[in-house]
């Protein structure tokens, strides 16, 4: 049935293509929950991690960094060699890898064993962020456009409130490895829902190596990638070790770490619910605040460290707020300015430079944690976000308005 069926026709019509719309996005938000709570546990487990394979955090942190690196690297070879797959196909596929992968992480035996399957899942989290955006606004009735990229967005934000504290609380109960036999468990079970669930589309013309200088002309594309890069960066330069930053600065407790991570992810609820409602007619807006946010609360790191626990959770609170909001943001960017027909490949270049940030932050974080102290890493990535945020408006804001996109302001 159209899409514009959805937005003319009248009574029980109406319910049926609005479940076909809303049953696929939901079992869409449910694979990004599991993703990014696979993403991000290293980080709610390190000191678990390093304690079990006696390391020092500074080196279990390289789980991190090696993933990140993994997925740049494996997101647009891999992207380009399964264009031709029925998008369907590709989605159910890519989910059973990552299952597949998160067994064999619960299962490893050495260090040298974990970082091999983690690497296995960066190949399928290369391929999956690369469609799943997309994915959910060729669902969506045109209308929906930006309601269908909240939703993707709000799967990263509930991983973050559920996934990341639960599944440190699991590690500290019964061990790190539960954590990664429970996702491996549900990934399978959406895998069973997605099944029945999500529509037959077609995989329309494949993208050739040959298209790739025109993409890389795109002008807004190459800016976004740039602030991309430096605000990830900096990004994860603090929270790639936010856990052991909270220990050991903040002095905070087990259960007010994980109160803390919450809030996080609790801010980013919020964000996903204001872009729903508001990105399509806001989104530089959003972008800008996105970027300040993030440098704002890398800065007040170590400030907020010294007022206790309450000034701690508020930093969460505009981090984790701020955090949504640029992934959803820069999520619909992609999409608007990424020429027609391009945009898979498109956010898999996205997806490449931003796990280059996530890994580079990371590495720099374990860097200035080793031989400066962890208690600098907010002022280093602050002032590299503020870089970012600086070419941000000067630049990128501006080649962004003049890019035009029906279903996205």
């Amino acid at each position: 049935m159209k899409k514009d069926v959805f937005r003319d026709a009248l009574g029980k019509e109406v319910v049926l293509v609005s479940m076909r719309f809303w049953v696929p996005l939901v079992g869409m938000t449910l694979s990004t929950f599991v993703f990014n709570t696979s993403e991000f546990m290293p980080i709610g487990l390190l000191t678990d991690i390093a304690a079990d394979f006696n390391m020092t955090e500074s080196a279990a942190g390289m789980l991190i960094s090696v993933y990140a690196w993994a997925v740049m690297i494996l997101s647009l070879p891999l992207m380009l060699c399964v264009t031709k797959v029925p998008p369907k196909r590709l989605l159910l596929g890519v989910i059973v890898l990552f299952g597949i992968c998160q067994l064999l992480s619960a299962a490893s035996v050495n260090f040298w064993m974990l970082m091999a399957a983690r690497i296995g899942v960066a190949a399928a989290h290369a391929v999956f962020w690369s469609i799943i955006t997309p994915l959910a606004v060729r669902v969506a009735p045109s209308s929906k456009a930006s309601l269908a990229l909240s939703m993707v967005g709000m799967g990263t934000s509930v991983a973050m409130i559920f996934g990341l504290p639960c599944g440190r609380m699991l590690g500290l109960a019964i061990g790190w490895r539960a954590t990664f036999l429970t996702v491996g468990i549900v990934s399978f079970a959406i895998v069973a829902c997605l099944a029945f669930v999500f529509p037959k589309l077609d995989a329309g013309k494949p993208f050739t190596l040959g298209k790739l200088p025109s993409l890389l002309r795109t002008r807004s594309l190459l800016s976004m990638y740039l602030v991309t890069i430096v605000v990830i960066t900096a990004y994860f330069t603090g929270y790639g070790y936010i856990e052991p930053f909270f220990q050991q600065v903040a002095c905070l407790p087990d259960d007010a770490i994980t109160f803390a991570l919450v809030l996080f992810g609790a801010a980013g609820l919020v964000g996903s619910l204001l872009f729903a409602r508001l990105g399509h007619v806001t989104l530089a807006t959003f972008i800008r605040f996105a970027c300040a946010g993030i440098a704002a609360a890398l800065l007040l790191m170590a400030p907020a460290a010294a007022g206790g626990e309450v000034a701690s959770c508020l930093v969460c609170v505009l981090w984790g707020l701020a955090a949504s909001l640029f992934n959803v943001s820069f999520n619909a960017a992609v999409i608007k300015c990424a020429p027609e027909g391009a945009s898979s490949v498109a956010m898999s270049m996205y997806s490449g430079l931003y796990n280059l940030g996530i890994g580079t932050g990371t590495w720099l974080g374990g860097m200035v944690t080793a031989n400066v102290g962890i208690g600098l890493i907010g002022y280093v990535g602050g002032v590299l976000a503020l870089a970012g945020l600086a070419y941000c408006c000067l630049r990128f804001v501006g080649l962004l308005r003049q890019v035009h996109h029906p279903s996205i302001g």
